[in-house]
């Protein structure tokens, strides 16, 4: 493994402060286009964590008895802070996961300022309780607190995002938080915090790095810990579940997905060839999300001619490349580990009979040979597997990158029963110019999410949340706050 020339050491923010670990450990961490290490991380002990739930509980009260109004202007104050900050934090970002730099400059940083405005916003809502009359001589209402200290647990394919959308409502309902970001991409969350810290109190806002199993656990079962928010792995929920047995605290999780995109005959073949394609897949993360377009349903009828068109368009717009370079359309994996088990997915197809119509290949030698730099990074080619069953590994478990399985089908309730053969139901994708059909798609998918003749459009106008394995629950101001009921006798 290569040492880059420069490797700058960022620290945990405890109680407003930058701090290292107690043990003094630090956790390289890889830029995964070139697989040298850039920069290094706090690896954290128990002892940071029950220091950030210790902050963060000493905080909470000056923070929570502030007015709605007093909160918002923090909330937007630090809006504006991200906003100036943007070109570091999407250069973070794009360094520490090879999410491309044109789409976390030009997309992702905006999308996080207007989050914290959103937030902003919301924290009256969070304040607001109802009032009934009960009888001639007797009045109830309801009252929404916050909880008290939350921890989010973050993973390592956008950081950034999962961190605000889990901070700002979080902080608008009232509660402090900690912020757990994963090992394997914590450099942007850290820098996050420290900024944010400039504009919060001190103790509001922890962010602690370091070892999951250790740090993780200690959080989530931390009996001063009242709420815990997970954008993750299922494996991940369940250790979290399992470590709160004996505390149980409310959760929010959400999860994975293995998301059906459904082209109708009647379908714009040419927005859909591009949605199911660079919108739904192969994407500038290398498909490495959680409402990924994985499964891609095309009405036999059209079957050839969509195959056709979507390779067009990625012959067109997809471009592997230096992540940090603003043409470059897609980036490596985000980690070592993570781009074995995707190489690994793509030989499985083949093994399962499947059919690779398109990519296939991994490896920065085989793909960018032009490139030397980029040789040691973890480079997987976009890749299409057509395959007659939905029944196989590869189109039943998450994969997690730029591979997706082509099925064809026949009839609607068909197209139906295979987007809901799956374990998982966070998103879905319906191709059609037929309104009827469309609506009914709508509330036959199992899904949290359904986007028709588009894909993986979110904003904080619409909740975001997933059903059956993909999770349950949602990041907003409601969410982390919990109703209390009164009964008053006036006569």
């Amino acid at each position: 493994m290569k040492i880059a020339n420069e490797i700058k050491n960022y620290q945990n923010v405890i109680n407003g402060n930058r701090t290292h670990s107690s043990s003094g450990k630090q956790i390289d961490s890889i830029d995964p286009s070139t697989g040298n290490v850039w920069a290094t991380i706090p690896c954290s002990t128990v002892e940071d964590a029950e220091s950030a739930v210790l902050s963060a509980r000493n905080a909470f009260e000056g923070w929570s008895s502030l007015s709605a109004i007093e909160r918002a202007d923090y909330l937007r104050r630090i809006g504006d802070l991200i906003v100036q900050h943007g070109e570091e934090l999407a250069e973070l970002e794009t360094r520490d996961n090879g999410w491309v730099i044109r789409e976390t400059s030009y997309g992702l940083i905006p999308s996080l300022a207007s989050y914290w405005y959103d937030a902003a916003g919301a924290t009256a809502v969070g304040s607001k309780g109802d009032t009934v009359q009960l009888g001639s001589t007797s009045v109830g209402y309801t009252l929404r607190e916050p909880f008290g200290v939350i921890v989010g647990i973050l993973p390592w394919n956008a950081p950034l995002f999962t961190f605000t959308v889990k901070a700002a409502y979080a902080l608008a309902a009232g509660n402090t938080i900690i912020i757990k970001p994963s090992e394997l991409a914590s450099v942007s969350s850290l820098r996050y915090g420290e900024l944010i810290n400039e504009i919060l109190p001190p103790g509001v806002l922890n962010v602690v790095s370091g070892d999951g199993v250790e740090v993780g656990s200690t959080l989530v079962s931390h009996p001063l810990v009242n709420r815990v928010s997970l954008t993750g792995s299922g494996a991940t929920a369940r250790s979290i579940a399992q470590s709160t047995a004996g505390n149980p605290k409310p959760m929010t999780f959400e999860l994975g997905g293995k998301s059906p995109n459904i082209v109708f005959e009647d379908a714009d073949l040419e927005k859909a060839a591009q949605g199911v394609t660079l919108n739904g897949i192969f994407t500038g993360n290398a498909g490495q999300l959680c409402t990924g377009g994985s499964r891609i349903l095309i009405q036999r009828s059209i079957f050839e001619d969509m195959i056709s068109k979507m390779k067009e368009v990625m012959t067109e717009y997809n471009k592997l490349g230096d992540p940090m370079h603003p043409e470059s359309a897609m980036g490596p994996i985000a980690n070592a580990i993570h781009y074995e088990k995707v190489c690994s997915y793509i030989e499985l197809g083949k093994k399962e009979g499947g059919e690779i119509i398109l990519g296939g290949r991994h490896g920065g030698q085989n793909l960018l040979p032009d490139s030397p730099h980029l040789s040691e990074g973890y480079w997987v080619e976009p890749t299409l597997i057509k395959v007659t069953s939905n029944s196989l590994r590869i189109c039943q478990e998450e994969i997690f990158g730029p591979v997706a399985t082509v099925i064809p089908f026949d009839t609607e309730e068909e197209a139906i029963s295979m987007a809901n053969d799956t374990a998982y139901g966070l998103g879905a994708g319906v191709w059609t110019t037929n309104l009827n059909r469309a609506h009914r798609m709508i509330r036959k998918l199992e899904s949290g999410n359904v986007w028709v003749n588009t894909f993986r459009t979110v904003g904080p106008e619409l909740p975001f949340g997933g059903h059956k394995s993909s999770g349950y629950g949602v990041d907003s101001v409601l969410e982390f706050t919990r109703e209390k009921t009164c009964y008053i006798e006036i006569g």
